[in-house]
């Protein structure tokens, strides 16, 4: 029986652009960078610690393998302690945020990395 989401794959038009973004602006940690031939992914999360963690492929050399792959960003929802800090923090390192709104589970924003997915943060205690 399934008892976790362990990864998630996130497919990217420019990796390294990708890291810079999750470590620098979101403050996750490279877990693990593997190259397999000409395939090469990055793991990123929160911290070593983490129970789910991203890997970030490279979108053209995945869909070169398989056409009938979907490309599409996961619609992510991340939990944090201090909703108010994370947005001041992404505002104030140049990621583009949405405005912050109460949603029946909690107050929540959208964030969008630099190749304009979108993403959101929930405030969970």
């Amino acid at each position: 029986m399934i008892h976790k989401v362990g990864q998630i794959m996130v497919y990217v038009n420019d990796q390294d652009q990708a890291v810079k973004f999750w470590t620098e602006k979101v403050g996750f940690t490279v877990i693990a960078e593997e190259k397999s031939g000409p395939m090469r992914w990055i793991e990123v999360a929160p911290s070593q610690e983490a129970e789910t963690s991203i890997i970030l492929h490279d979108k053209a050399f995945v869909a070169s393998m398989d056409a009938e792959m979907n490309l599409g960003t996961p619609s992510l929802m991340f939990f944090t302690d201090n909703l108010d800090g994370e947005y001041e923090d992404l505002l104030g390192k140049g990621v583009t945020v949405g405005e912050i709104v109460e949603m029946p589970g909690g107050r929540v924003f959208n964030f969008a990395d630099d190749e304009g997915n979108y993403f959101a943060v929930m405030e969970r205690n």
